[in-house]
Parts: C-alpha cells; sequence; structure tokens
C-alpha cells in the first residue's frame, strides 16, 4: 500500500491539523486561576476528554460551541471553583482562538495538488469557519457534527460522510482516513474497512491528552508525526 493509491483524504480536523489541546488548555486557563491546587496540563486534557466525551454521548443534537459550556461547567463542578454562565458560553465561543499547527497550512496547500480534501469534525459549522481560515485551503466537503447529529466516534458520522462522498462517485477503497485520535477517528475507520493515516501530534509525550483512550490499539497503515512528515512521504512516494 502506497499514499499515491489513494485520491481522497478524509481529515479529522481538531487535533490534527488544528492544534486543540493548546486551545482548551489556554480556553480554561481563567478557571485554573481559580483552582486551589496545581493540575498538570494532560490531568486538565484528560479531564476535559472525559467529560467532553460524556456529554457528546448524552446530547449529540448539540451544537460544539453550546456543547463546550456544559464541559466548563462540569469541570468547574469537578473542581470546586464557583463559575458564571458567562463563563461558561465565553469557552464555548473559544475555540474560534484555537492555533492551527505550524505545518497544517502549507501542507494542506501541497496535497491538494494530489488529492480531494474532506473534512469530518466534531464541530458545528460556525466555529469550523473560523478554523478554516487559519488552514487557508478549500476542501472538497466539509462535515461537521452539526450537520450530522451525532459525534464521532459514532458510525453515523462515517456511514453519513460515505454516502455522501460516493454519491460523487469516491469509492470507499480510494480514501485514506488522516487524523490524530485513535479513539474518535481510527477505530471507526477500522470498522468501516477504511484505510487510515495516523497524524500521531503526541508523539513525544505519553497518555491521550485530550481524547479518550480507544482500550485496544486500532489498525494503521501509514504513521507520520506531523502533516509536514506526511508530505514528506507523499514526495518520497513519488519519487
Amino acid at each position: 500500500m502506497r499514499l499515491t493509491d489513494f485520491d481522497t483524504l478524509t481529515f479529522d480536523c481538531y487535533g490534527t491539523l488544528i492544534d486543540w489541546e493548546t486551545g482548551i488548555f489556554e480556553g480554561l486557563r481563567p478557571l485554573l486561576e481559580r483552582v486551589g491546587r496545581t493540575l498538570t496540563r494532560d490531568q486538565v486534557l484528560e479531564a476535559h476528554a472525559r467529560h467532553e466525551s460524556s456529554q457528546q454521548r448524552y446530547t449529540p443534537y448539540r451544537r460544539y460551541q453550546d456543547l463546550l459550556p456544559v464541559v466548563y461547567k462540569r469541570l468547574a463542578e469537578e473542581w470546586g471553583v464557583p463559575y458564571t454562565l458567562a463563563d461558561c458560553d465565553a469557552y464555548g465561543k473559544s475555540i474560534r482562538n484555537w492555533p492551527a499547527f505550524d505545518d497544517s497550512a502549507a501542507a494542506l496547500q501541497y496535497l491538494k495538488q494530489h488529492y480531494k480534501l474532506v473534512i469530518l469534525s466534531n464541530v458545528d459549522n460556525d466555529s469550523f469557519s473560523y478554523s478554516n481560515a487559519k488552514l487557508r485551503v478549500e476542501f472538497d466537503a466539509i462535515f461537521t457534527a452539526e450537520d450530522i447529529g451525532s459525534y464521532k466516534p459514532s458510525p453515523r458520522n462515517f456511514e453519513y460522510m460515505l454516502e455522501k462522498l460516493g454519491e460523487r462517485g469516491i469509492r470507499k477503497e480510494t480514501i485514506l482516513h488522516t487524523a490524530e485520535s485513535l479513539f474518535h477517528d481510527h477505530k471507526p475507520a477500522n470498522a468501516f474497512g477504511l484505510a487510515s493515516c495516523w497524524i500521531y501530534r503526541r508523539h513525544a509525550k505519553q497518555g491521550f491528552g485530550a481524547t479518550m483512550d480507544p482500550g485496544s490499539q486500532p489498525k494503521i497503515d501509514f504513521r507520520f508525526n506531523s502533516m509536514a512528515e506526511l508530505v514528506e512521504g507523499h514526495r518520497n512516494a513519488l519519487a
């Protein structure tokens, strides 16, 4: 199997193209300053992952920018910190400030010359518009949790994506699903028989950070530690 065997890259966005762990941590900084004990960055991210995953299961129809305030509220309660609804709402809007990884935009611009580029993301459309501006590329399709009414790793999200791409003549065999999260993306991609490319942004860190533990290691067809490495891998495949 080679990178040149595919004509479509389907991307997770947050954690893969957008540095959501930095965005989450910075967005929570006002809350963390009121916590009476020191929490490590990974402790914060792991707690966020737990509450976010739970909320996505219980309210799959809720837009991501409206779901994040509930996560903020649960974290404040867990850490025994007072909060206001204005604090919660401000955190929900903080997603528009989450930064892109330094290599994302240039990598996408290169890959656009060789592939159709598709987003499959646990986000709402308004919030993604701010992220898309940072990525500086025109995607061929954008499928959000708001469009679908559920959050990955629900199989509904992958069913929806494959149905809509199939209507455009894009076959599953020509799709390479490209993502960081083993929990949200690679395990369900395995279940649908999709080839997968792991952008292992957390390769130098322990644990799973802002994503849940997948429980078992899914099958991975390609692994790169960054989008820049994916581009280099594609150039080598062409050579």
